[in-house]
């Protein structure tokens, strides 16, 4: 027999909805800059306002968890990134696609400590960030193939690889107050650089 809806929600969209409650509350705690490796199943409840009986409807454990909260705000920012250059030229695709990423940290302090904070040691965070970089690099050798018509060889590759940890070092870097730049600046001067890189290997 079927659950019936209560107050007029579904049970699989009631679900969803906590489910929805403990990523927002994880990024919360993940991203508050407070010793986020104190997570705990208990805590995470408490701060959602969820019994902690339905944590378990939706995650194994606190690991997959984590990993879930990281892999949720990194999609969310690849579909945002990827639309944004996608609805411009090749000439601003690298503008587009960097600007797209800077408002996002910027736009939401928790999303910028979770990817690219200092204090983050928790070893599902690291790695996450991992395998978002390589992620990332992937995407940026597929547009610089399709989009730039750059040749898939090992130069690609490797600029790819270069220009991921650069610009990830860089926002690190700017988030944390070691460069002085206005969002804008920042955006122009990334932007700036994928350019002569693109134009290096074109």
């Amino acid at each position: 027999m079927s659950a019936r809806p209560y107050r007029g929600v579904k049970p699989a969209d009631r679900q969803a909805q906590r489910r929805a409650r403990l990523l927002d509350a994880g990024l919360d705690i993940l991203g508050s800059g407070s010793n986020p490796e104190a997570l705990t199943v208990r805590g995470l409840c408490r701060q959602a306002n969820i019994s902690a009986r339905y944590f378990y409807e939706s995650f194994t454990d606190r690991d997959e968890f984590v990993g879930d909260v990281c892999d949720w705000v990194i999609a969310d920012i690849a579909t945002t990134t990827q639309a944004a250059v996608a609805a411009t030229s090749p000439d601003g695709q690298a503008r587009a696609g960097m600007a797209s990423i800077v408002r996002s940290i910027a736009g939401d302090v928790r999303v910028g400590r979770l990817l690219f904070g200092t204090k983050l040691a928790d070893p599902v965070v690291v790695r996450k960030r991992s395998e978002s970089a390589a992620l990332l690099a992937a995407l940026l050798g597929q547009h610089g193939q399709q989009a730039l018509g750059l040749p898939d060889d090992e130069r690609l590759k490797a600029t790819s690889q270069f220009v991921v940890g650069g610009v990830g070092q860089a926002l690190t870097a700017w988030l944390t107050g070691q460069v002085a730049l206005t969002q804008d600046e920042l955006i122009d001067q990334l932007a700036w650089f994928i350019d002569r890189l693109s134009r290096r290997l074109g």
